[in-house]
Parts: structure tokens; sequence; C-alpha cells
């Protein structure tokens, strides 16, 4: 997979840049790839979500944009501190979305076992979590078997945010980060060993 990466990105220019890149792909014009990313602060509201899942937009004296979003699932929060890793991925030979996340939570697993946290799957629902918290959301969109959005990893995000939305449909917002587990990570240390457990991508599970 072909890697891009931007410091800092505007929720709306990630989406267009998305939305460009599928139509590349689909076209021949472009190969699958991993967007790495990170965003000013801003609650996302899936297509399972609701308005109503934002409480305030106001959280720890910062004011927090709202963005509707194509993407699978309900309201989440995106923010400084927080690796967005966008998946751009062509399922048009095997026709399984549920195999594509299904992998892209066991590049997360795989990545966090690496700076040795143990993560794994909960029933509450997809994502990664560690002893019960998410520390890593999982948002996707298929057209025409063109995956996008993907994967929201805390690294050292304010959790605090997360307490003006009802997260993922969970009212207690149980989400952790990697700082709050203890492990200190670069950014960039941890999209290289997500770049390397990328190669998931090529197996047959």
């Amino acid at each position: 997979m072909q890697i891009r990466r931007h410091h800092s990105q505007h929720y709306p220019d990630s989406i267009a840049e998305q939305e460009a890149l599928v139509a590349a792909v689909l076209s021949g014009e472009a190969e699958p790839c991993l967007i790495f990313t990170e965003h000013p602060p801003v609650y996302t509201i899936g297509t399972s979500g609701s308005e109503h899942d934002v409480l305030r937009q106001r959280v720890d004296g910062e004011q927090i944009a709202v963005y509707a979003s194509g993407r699978g699932g309900e309201v989440t929060y995106h923010g400084p501190g927080q690796l967005i890793c966008y998946v751009i991925a062509d399922l048009r030979k095997q026709k399984d979305l549920h195999m594509h996340v299904h992998r892209l939570e066991q590049m997360i697993i795989n990545t966090l076992a690496e700076f040795g946290v143990q993560a794994g799957r909960d029933e509450r629902g997809i994502g990664v979590w560690v002893d019960g918290k998410k520390i890593a959301a999982i948002g996707v969109r298929c057209r025409k078997w063109i995956t996008f959005h993907g994967i929201a990893l805390n690294i050292d995000p304010n959790l605090k945010h997360f307490s003006g939305i009802v997260a993922c449909g969970m009212t207690d917002s149980p989400v952790t980060s990697m700082r709050a587990l203890g492990i200190e990570a670069d950014r960039a240390a941890v999209e290289a060993v997500i770049v390397r457990h990328s190669a998931i991508f090529n197996e047959r599970l």
C-alpha cells in the first residue's frame, strides 16, 4: 500500500482527499493506500449516529466542531494526540466488509502489542479495547467495494473531550489512550509499526 502523511488536516479536507482517492482507485489511476493524519478537535456523526448524541460542543474550555460523516458507526471524537489512519482498500475481489473490519482491528491489536499493550476485541462493539475501555475507534464506508475512513487510535488525546458526546453509543464513554496506560509513544514510531502490520491486508484470514 502507498503511504500518505499529513501533520494535521481539517476534517472536511480529509474527506475530500479520500473521495478523490476512491474515484482514482475505481478508475485504475491510483493504488490502495494508508493516510496518516490528525484533526483539530471535532465530533463526527456516523450513519448510525444522531445529533442528540452530541451533548455539548464546548468542553474543557474548547469549542469543538461537529460534522456529519458518511462512515458507519455513531458519534466519536477526533483531536490532537489521536492518530488517524484512513485505509483506502480494494475489496472488489474479496467483497467481504466484515473481514476488512477484522483486519483493521487486528492491525491495531498487533501494533499495540509491540508497545506492551495487551489489546483485543470486546462484545460492546467494533474497535480495539483494553480492559473494557476503547483505545481505537473504527468506522468505514464502502463504495463499489473500495473502502475509506478507518481508524482513530488514542495515543495522547484530551480524553475529557469525549465527555461532550455519547461516544459510539455508550453513555459511560469508556475510553483510554496509550498515555493513560503509561505508554509514552511517538506518533512517528506508532505509524511505522502500523505500516509494518498493514501487510495483513495481503493475507487470507
